[in-house]
């Protein structure tokens, strides 16, 4: 099984990249570290991908396999997989480890996230 299969539509940064596409971003990013070999992580992934599209514009998300980026993965001091990591003007603003639906993951994260655009009222005819 590749690991496209496993990472959906979300784009998968690396030891190499991590510092322009997460640490340099100017929108808040959650990085998903994962394994191929984590069952618990592909639970997660649906959940991500779920937040990923209801939050479309106020956060990237993007996913790190622990076991191809070492550095990393490190240097935060990533113990346990899934771990989910929200990143904003480049420091660690949030983290949840471990299996959690997406309201929980939204919980903890939603308050580092900038405000949702309103809906545009109808013109009047």
């Amino acid at each position: 099984m590749g690991s496209i299969q496993n990472m959906g539509n979300l784009k998968e940064v690396t030891d190499g990249d991590f510092q322009e596409a997460v640490l340099d971003s100017d929108t808040p990013v959650l990085v998903d570290f994962w394994a191929e070999w984590c069952g618990p992580c592909r639970v997660v992934a649906k959940e991500v991908e779920k937040l990923s599209s209801d939050l479309t514009g106020r956060m990237k998300v993007v996913k790190l396999n622990i076991d191809h980026n070492p550095r990393v993965t490190g240097e935060y001091g990533i113990m346990s997989i899934p771990s989910l990591v929200l990143f904003k003007d480049g420091n660690e603003a949030a983290r949840v480890v471990g299996a959690r639906p997406a309201s929980a993951i939204l919980g903890a994260i939603e308050k580092f996230l900038p405000a949702a655009e309103p809906a545009a009222a109808p013109a009047d005819v």
